[in-house]
């Protein structure tokens, strides 16, 4: 008798954790239940003091494999950590739309970006007293021409253990096609894949989770089955969930979505989803 395929391990992460206390609370309330393996921090987010740190660590102690990372934040409405940062918005980040213009047209200085993406990385090691397990980007700004090149630099630098986020899908490039979204994160996930490469960095082989948020009608567990679908051991699939509270109103217009997410990562129809598909978390 044949013994049973061993499950694919895949890395499931909760982006934004210091967006906001409620996204917070619903992210350590699904690593504390084995429903997320992996979260990534924004340094310069208004929800990431002491306290919501020390509870994330604690969270952690009852699911000891779950990575903490550091999600690069250099877009709006947040603000940079270095004094000298440009191009700004008044005194935040530009909106990520021209952000990725400005580096398809050469015209960001990677210095400075560089020097933004230090700061972040020596803000998570003050605040957890260690590098990230790995590093990703808030709307992928890890992979924009030019931020790129800064991003993997400053990773190997600072935290040349960390593996690093890649956005591509392991997939035939008709099945691709009926995502514009994810179809534009495979272009730029291929130059970025060859800079963390070049500079020894590991990355995850596949990635999933890209969606449009603004559909009321998503079904979010259905979508999972699909992300989960093929995706090869040390796949990725990003998440974004949370409870909705002022401040994250204020600061994201992706606000109900992430209480869909949540409900569905908490219900006992994930863990089928997962059985059903031989992929585990642990």
């Amino acid at each position: 008798m044949n013994e049973a395929a061993k499950p694919r391990r895949i890395w499931l992460c909760a982006d934004d954790y210091g967006i906001s206390a409620g996204v917070n609370r619903a992210i350590r309330d699904l690593i504390e239940r084995g429903r997320l393996n992996a979260t990534s921090v924004m340094m310069p987010g208004p929800a990431i003091g002491r306290g919501e740190i020390d509870a994330l660590e604690a969270s952690r102690t009852k699911s000891p494999r779950c990575a903490i990372g550091l999600h690069v934040t250099l877009s709006a409405p947040f603000r940079p950590l270095t004094m000298h940062f440009r191009p700004l918005e008044g005194d935040m980040f530009l909106a990520f739309p021209k952000l990725l213009r400005a580096g398809l047209l050469r015209r960001l200085d990677r210095e400075i970006i560089y020097a933004e993406v230090k700061a972040q990385l020596a803000a998570f090691a003050q605040a957890f007293g260690r590098a990230p397990d790995f590093v990703d980007g808030h709307q992928h700004v890890q992979l924009y021409p030019q931020v790129r090149d800064a991003f993997v630099a400053a990773v190997r630098e600072a935290a040349p253990k960390a593996w690093v986020r890649q956005g591509g899908r392991e997939q035939p490039l008709m099945q691709r096609l009926g995502s514009p979204k994810a179809l534009v994160l495979d272009v730029l996930s291929a130059q970025f894949r060859r800079r963390a490469r070049q500079a020894g960095l590991a990355f995850n082989p596949a990635f999933a989770g890209a969606y449009d948020f603004t559909r009321d009608e998503a079904d979010f567990g259905k979508l999972m089955g699909e992300f989960i679908a093929g995706l090869p051991e040390g796949g990725l699939v990003m998440c974004h969930p949370g409870f909705v509270d002022e401040t994250l109103r204020s600061l994201d217009p992706m606000t109900d979505v992430r209480e869909r997410e949540h409900r569905y990562l908490a219900s006992e129809a994930f863990p089928r989803l997962l059985a059903a598909n031989n992929v585990t978390l642990a």
